[in-house]
This record gives structure tokens, C-alpha cells and sequence, in this order.
């Protein structure tokens, strides 16, 4: 079949309908693929070439008909990204070489793994995968960078010259859970202590919690949960990525994936946690306070969420990036992927050595992990 290949610097030269009914085709979607998300990304200026993150979005179209796609960026730093290669750009420095621009396939500020190489059948995937090696070699970049693309696709991408390199995030996932308690009955005793005494040190500070699902977040909602994220970035020193617009536009676009965790003592709130949701997966993303109390932030982001799970039959809590204190509330260790096309031959070797060496690194800390799991064996 005769395709033609078509970079777009906005989605909406691709329009909602045909990017959401080519997401719909893959086998593992999810709502951060979807035309609400990234397009908020990029017309609340969170994510936009202002921001470090130019939108390049390799498109193949079939006829009229879009055939394959991918999230694409030209990206002039790494922040927001999750896999670092910070050692890497300060290397090409270094030597006097320019690491950036590079191009960066991934979901801006969301480290949630998910197809990446997206297409209607393995035709226009190969069509797509032939578009990239061009367009990396024609675009005259340092360098290529896919995150957190499921393990099939990784596995094609090294097939076709891509480093893979490996990490770990903490996953939970339901067993069939009648309640809590059912939960905890299965957990090592004194974790399951620990989690009943750290929910009711929340409770008997007075603290009452309540999850708010689409339509019920308003736009006040909105701005004190945005108050509070904003506060966790200040007390790590750093600048938050996303503002205001962006929830607002994701809250009227995406409410059926929305779940806002509130806090509120005295009947006022003082915490909040945003997770976002499908009928089968359900993902931690953010949370803040403006009153820390002891042990708040565990019922917030992690108890109240995995209460929501049993409730609703989630089968998986996928809890986001780092984080090994997970593993005390349930949490599982998940190996995860990405892959990279570095264009200096020397450093391309370099790197590969590299990720030789970090590859048996983290396969002992998996192997590690896996021994000190919370269950009752």
C-alpha cells in the first residue's frame, strides 16, 4: 500500500475523531493517549514549544484515512520526561557536541507506560516505524528517545536499532478483593497494622475525605486542587509543569476518567489527590495539602484511590514513577521500557555499554524486590 507521511505540529490537523479512533484500535490504550489529554497539553501552553516541547507528531495516512501515528517532540531540554539522560547531554558538552534539540516520543509529564507506535495493522505500523528512521536521520538530531512503550513494542524498536534500557515503577493489583479489610488480610501483619494505624491517626485528627467523580469537580474543586499541586512542587524547590487551564480543560473533556480524592477538616479542604481512571486501570498522578497532618498523604493518594479500585472492580492501581515505600501498601515492582537511537557512532556505543551494565543493575534490584514482598507468603 502507498502511504504518505505528514508531520503536524497541532492535533487538530488530525482532528479528534480520526486520533481517537486510531487510540481506540490499539490493544492498550489509555486515556493519556487520547486527543482531551494531549490537546490540552498543548493549548493550555503546558506542553508546547514555549515550554521545550514542540509538537512533531509523525502521522502516515492510507487514502485519507490515518493509518498510523505517534506522540512526537522536538525537545530542547529533559525535564518532565521521567527516564533520565541527563549524564548523556552533559557528555555531549562535554566533548563539545550538541545533545539538543532531540526527538522524544512520550507523554509529556506522564510517566504511564502505552503504544507508542500507534496503527490500524502491522503494515502501517512498519509504514510508521520506516517514517521515524527517516525522519531521525533527515531531521539531523542528537538523538531518538521512546519511553515507556509496552514490552512488543520495544522489542520491535531494538529490532530495529534501538538501545532498550529498563526501569521500575510499583503496581497493585486486585485480586478480587471484597473490601479493605479483605486487602489487608492478605498482607504481611504488621504492614496491614501499620495501614490501620496510619488511617486512623487521619481519622482522629478529624479529617474526613470524600471522591468526587466528573461532573461533581467544580471549577472551585479545580482551583484549590491546582493550589495544592502547585504547594508540592514549592516544597521541592522546583516549577510546576501544568497550570490551571490544563485541569480545567481535562475536568470538562474528560470527566468520565476523573477522580479527585478531597480532604477537608472543620469543613474546610486541606488535601487532594487527582487520579485518573478506566473501567480496568486506574493511575495515581497527583496530590497536595495546604495543612500537613500525619500520614494524610498516604490515605489521599494511595488508601482512599485503592478503596476505589475494590469498589469498582480495577483490576490494576498503577502508582506512577519511583517510590519503593509503595511496596509497604500492596505495591508491586513492574519492569518497565524504553528506547533510544543516539546518531554519534561513539557515543551510541558508549551508551550501549552503559545500558549493559544498568540492565544487570536492575534486574538484581527486580530480583531483590521480588523477595521482599508484602504478601503472607
Amino acid at each position: 500500500m502507498n502511504y504518505r507521511t505528514h508531520i503536524v505540529s497541532s492535533l487538530a490537523q488530525v482532528g479528534q475523531s480520526a486520533w481517537d479512533a486510531l487510540v481506540a484500535a490499539q490493544a492498550r490504550p489509555n486515556p493519556f493517549l487520547s486527543y482531551a489529554f494531549l490537546h490540552a497539553l498543548h493549548e493550555s501552553g503546558a506542553a508546547c514549544a514555549d515550554t521545550g516541547w514542540q509538537p512533531h507528531y509523525l502521522c502516515v495516512y492510507a487514502g485519507e484515512t490515518l493509518a498510523a501515528a505517534m506522540p512526537l517532540y522536538v525537545k530542547s531540554h529533559s525535564y518532565g520526561e521521567y527516564v533520565f539522560d541527563w549524564a548523556w547531554a552533559d557528555a555531549y558538552q562535554r566533548h563539545g557536541l550538541d545533545y539538543y534539540p532531540k526527538l522524544l516520543s512520550a507523554i509529556p509529564f506522564t510517566p504511564v507506560a502505552g503504544p507508542r507506535l500507534l496503527a490500524v495493522d502491522e503494515a502501517a505500523r512498519a509504514a510508521l516505524l520506516a517514517a521515524l528512521r527517516q525522519e531521525q536521520q533527515e531531521a539531523g538530531l542528537s538523538s531518538t528517545h521512546i519511553l515507556y512503550p509496552p514490552e512488543d513494542e520495544a522489542r520491535l524498536l531494538n529490532a530495529a536499532g534501538f538501545m532498550l534500557r529498563h526501569g521500575v515503577q510499583f503496581h497493585w493489583l486486585n485480586r478480587g478483593f471484597a473490601s479493605f479489610d479483605d486487602f489487608l488480610a492478605t498482607l504481611d501483619r504488621k504492614k496491614a497494622k501499620n495501614i490501620r494505624a496510619e488511617r486512623r491517626k487521619v481519622a482522629e485528627a478529624g479529617v474526613t475525605l470524600r471522591r468526587l467523580r466528573g461532573p461533581a469537580v467544580t471549577e472551585e474543586h479545580w482551583r484549590f486542587f491546582h493550589s495544592c499541586y502547585r504547594q508540592t512542587y514549592a516544597e521541592h524547590v522546583s516549577q510546576p509543569y501544568l497550570n490551571l487551564d490544563f485541569f480545567l480543560r481535562i475536568g470538562a473533556t474528560m470527566a468520565d476518567n476523573i477522580l479527585l480524592v478531597l480532604a477537608e477538616r472543620g469543613g474546610q479542604p486541606i488535601a487532594a489527590s487527582l487520579v485518573v481512571h478506566t473501567a480496568d486501570t486506574l493511575f495515581g498522578r497527583y496530590w497536595g495539602a495546604t495543612e500537613h497532618l500525619p500520614c494524610l498523604h498516604f490515605e489521599t493518594a494511595y488508601y482512599q484511590p485503592l478503596e476505589f479500585c475494590i469498589e469498582q472492580g480495577i483490576a490494576v492501581f498503577e502508582g506512577g514513577a519511583q517510590g519503593e515505600h509503595k511496596m509497604a501498601r500492596g505495591f508491586l515492582p513492574t519492569r518497565t521500557w524504553s528506547a533510544h537511537w543516539l546518531a554519534h557512532p561513539a557515543f551510541a556505543d558508549a551508551v550501549e555499554r552503559f545500558l549493559e551494565r544498568e540492565t544487570g543493575g536492575v534486574d538484581d534490584y527486580l530480583d531483590e524486590l521480588t523477595e521482599r514482598t508484602p504478601y503472607r507468603t
